[in-house]
Parts: C-alpha cells; structure tokens; sequence
C-alpha cells in the first residue's frame, strides 16, 4: 500500500447503498478546456491524473456529459475501462452546452432521459451509479418535481442506482425525498461561503452526502492572507488547509477536488492527511463569512 492510498484510507468512507464512497474523491470539471469547454491542454496528463486517482485509492470519480461538451466522459472511459470494481462515477444532468458556452438548464423529460442515456454511452456502463440532478436559478420546492421524478422512473427502469441533487435549497431537499430517495446533495460550500451549515448538519443525520464545490471559491484577498498563515503554521498549502477544515466539518462530507495535473492531485490527496488543531480551527472559524442559516 502506497502512502496516497493510505491517506485516502484515512479519511474514511461514505456509504450510499451498497457503494462505498471515499471521501477524498476527484471532481474531472477542469479536465476540459477553459470553462469546461473544448479538449483538454495536455490530453497525456489528463488521462494520468485519471489514472493516478485510482491508483492512489480513490473510489468516487464525479463527471458530467455536458463537461467538453462530452469529451471528459471519453477520457474517463479511455483511461478507467474497464472500470475497476470499487471504482463509482457519478455524474450530473439538469444542463447543457451551448456554442457560446453557456450552461442554460435542461430540464424537460425529453433532455433528462437523453442525457443520462448520453452518460450511459459514453461511460460504457450499463447502469450509473449516481446521478446528480443540477437545478439552475430556481430555489422553489415545486420547481424540482418534475424533474426529479423522471430521473426517479429511470432509477425504476434499472438506468440509476442511487440518486441526488445539486445547487438546491433545503426545500428542494425535502420535495425531492417525497420522490425517491435523496443520497447526495452538490451545493457551494466551503469554509467562507456556509449559508449551507444547517444543510451540512441535517444531511448527516438523514444518512446523506454532502459534496461541496468550489472548496476555495468566494474567498476574498484578507481571507485569503489570513488562510495562508494558518497553513504556513501548519506546514502546508492553504488549498490542503481548506480541503481538511472541509473533512473536519462534517462526516458526511465527501471531497470532489479538481485538477488537470498529477501533482496537485496528490497535494489534494494529502489533505486529508492534515491535523487542524484546536487553534487552527479558531482561527479557521474567524475567516466565516456572515451564515445564512438553511432552515430545515
């Protein structure tokens, strides 16, 4: 065993069903081009970072079709399959790409079907393990149902394993498990940005995931100094220092860290290595932004 594949170890499992998530995954966003669009600038480094992922221990690889559009879903495939046994992908539907490199929703029962058939294909896999639904602006409970329960007949039809949601509020949440079971929620979070902290707490209890994106995301220039002292007490990055405030935070946290190289694959890997002791976090708790409570 590797030392990367013993600090992924250490930073412990998540249980959806009967996959076993590690809670340091990879996130493929920034394999694509700029913007998640258009094919990566060192094709021979993003299929090692691929590579090196699960060669280092981790077992949740997140992706989506409509990064590339549709190229980052090959590279997982080029480089992973035939995918090992332990190895989970999830994915997200909900969008998709235009030639001006919006993101516009892509919500409508016809979008939704073809876009998970779409993941399907070009993943090479007979059924998705998790399937994100990606809401865009709306926050209402109501807005949520349609589209979730067709991902939900999907999931009936054999197509989907286990299902979740990403940028949604705490009432999308809730209308949403009225549905079919809710196994992961994807919003921004991170260490300044914690309008989500109820959110974090109550998914806990309910057995759920909670996946931040945009770890570093928000941060503003005396944050941003303040951080760095802290990791230079510490001895490491302030990216590791955020990645572990993120794994100390919540049980239910897994990690979706994204890159395009090897080496900071590894320095997020070895976050999970890193020791936040009791004065770190007080001085990690100052940096907190003005919390907008989800109520629950």
């Amino acid at each position: 065993m590797t030392s990367e594949t013993m600090t992924v170890a250490a930073s412990g499992t998540w249980k959806i069903g009967g996959l076993e998530l590690t809670r340091i995954g990879y996130g493929t966003m920034r394999l694509a081009g700029p913007n998640a669009w258009g094919p990566p600038y060192d094709r021979a480094e993003a299929l090692a970072v691929l590579r090196t992922a699960v060669e280092a221990g981790i077992t949740h690889i997140d992706t989506s079709d409509y990064y590339g559009p549709h190229l980052v879903n090959e590279l997982v495939r080029e480089a992973l399959h035939p995918y090992p046994e332990h190895l989970h992908i999830a994915t997200k539907v909900g969008a998709r790409r235009t030639p001006d490199r919006g993101w516009p929703a892509a919500l409508s029962r016809r979008e939704l079907v073809q876009a998970v058939h779409d993941n399907l294909r070009r993943l090479d896999v007979p059924a998705l393990d998790l399937v994100n639904l990606r809401m865009t602006r709306s926050r209402a409970a109501a807005d949520i149902v349609d589209p979730f329960t067709v991902l939900a007949e999907l999931r009936e039809q054999g197509l989907i394993r286990h299902l979740g949601v990403s940028n949604v509020s705490a009432e999308q949440v809730r209308a949403a498990q009225r549905i079919a079971p809710v196994t992961a929620v994807q919003n921004h979070y991170n260490l300044v940005s914690r309008y989500d902290d109820a959110l974090v707490d109550w998914c806990a209890g309910q057995g759920i995931a909670y996946v931040p994106f945009y770890p570093l995301g928000g941060i503003r220039s005396l944050q941003a100094d303040a951080l760095d002292r802290v990791a230079a007490d510490l001895g490491v990055t302030a990216r590791q220092t955020a990645l572990a405030w993120l794994l100390h935070r919540s049980p239910a946290i897994l990690l979706i860290p994204g890159t395009s190289s090897v080496a900071h694959l590894r320095e997020n890997i070895a976050a999970a290595a890193v020791h936040l002791p009791d004065r770190a976090l007080r001085h990690l708790d100052d940096l907190t932004a003005p919390r907008r409570r989800t109520s629950m």
